[in-house]
């Protein structure tokens, strides 16, 4: 059970926390801030506003234990964490109803690309980008019934808790929740190494301008979806089929993306690539890649989502998109 506890044995159900009490809360909460960002994030697509509801959370944490002793510091994180990106998600999609043009996950850069490792969030290894797409289709009842079921195993009667609703209602929305996600995510399940290898050659590609390469890669029916939130260029609408994809890809590394570097990198533990210029990461692609073909293009452009330049950027050569070898 991840209900919340109070500490009963100690004697303390009321007053302060000491400063004894606050640097054990603090050292706690610490190590597993990473997995409660991982965990709001997966529940709102979003790095950012996770990030914004572990920080609440953590001041709701002292204030409930200065009034009675918290004993299970982690299960109660987790279900505080839950409810509060829940009630965040239910708000934010009235927002993303009137976003510009599409709106998808925030990417996380994973591994190496990382960057400090403070700040590195433990994303469970079943949230690819893929997948992170794939949950924006569910209600935020059924994305945080699935979220906290299918990935930390909550009871369902904890999970009722979350999200209002009953054990039996719950089971419901987790069960739809897991069929829309098996349906969307299969499609998408590739090797590592076969979606490394598409993803560099899909750069060399589109930085070389080679249309006849990219449409060898392409599927007939890949489908294009670019979010610049409205503050940069972006197709407002997913483009769909294979010459029409590859012409705006073959446009946009020749037109906006002059004087960039692009490379693969790690993106929710999978791989996809990042294009950074003099200022800093310009944008992050995923690919969905079936049987050595790619079906979708993600391209996040919204300054807003995008991270620093990855580490070991290197300043680019001039007059066009400067592909780099993975690893490089």
């Amino acid at each position: 059970m991840l209900t919340p506890h109070r500490d009963d044995t100690t004697g303390e159900t009321t007053g302060e926390t000491t400063g004894a009490r606050a640097e054990e809360l603090a050292r706690r909460w610490v190590r597993q801030r990473g997995r409660l960002v991982g965990v709001a994030y997966a529940v709102l697509g979003s790095r950012a506003e996770a990030e914004d509801v572990v920080a609440d959370c953590w001041l709701r944490l002292v204030g409930a234990d200065a009034a009675e002793r918290v004993r299970d510091v982690e299960a109660w994180a987790t279900v505080a964490v839950a409810r509060r990106a829940l009630d965040v998600l239910r708000s934010a999609r009235s927002r993303r109803e009137s976003y510009v043009g599409p709106w998808l996950p925030e990417p996380l850069l994973t591994g190496a690309a990382a960057g400090d490792p403070a700040d590195r969030v433990t994303l469970d290894e079943r949230v690819s980008y893929a997948l992170a797409v794939v949950l924006e289709t569910l209600t935020p009842a059924e994305r945080t019934a699935w979220v906290l079921h299918e990935l930390f195993g909550v009871p369902f009667a904890e999970v009722a808790r979350v999200v209002g609703r009953s054990p039996a209602a719950v089971r419901q929305l987790a069960s739809r929740a897991r069929a829309r996600v098996a349906a969307g995510a299969a499609r998408l399940e590739v090797d590592p190494a076969e979606h490394r290898r598409v993803t560099a050659a899909f750069l060399a590609a589109a930085a070389g301008g080679d249309l006849g390469a990219l449409l060898a890669l392409l599927d007939p029916a890949v489908v294009l979806t670019s979010d610049g939130g409205g503050v940069v260029s972006a197709a407002r609408r997913s483009v769909h089929g294979a010459d029409r994809v590859g012409r705006f890809l073959v446009g946009l590394a020749g037109k906006r993306l002059v004087g960039a570097t692009a490379r693969v990198v790690e993106v929710n533990g999978g791989a996809g690539f990042a294009v950074e210029g003099p200022s800093g990461t310009v944008l992050v692609g995923v690919l969905g890649v079936t049987a050595g073909t790619v079906r979708r293009v993600d391209l996040v452009l919204n300054p807003a989502k995008l991270p620093p330049a990855a580490p070991g950027a290197r300043g680019s050569e001039p007059g066009g998109l400067s592909p780099r070898a993975p690893g490089a």
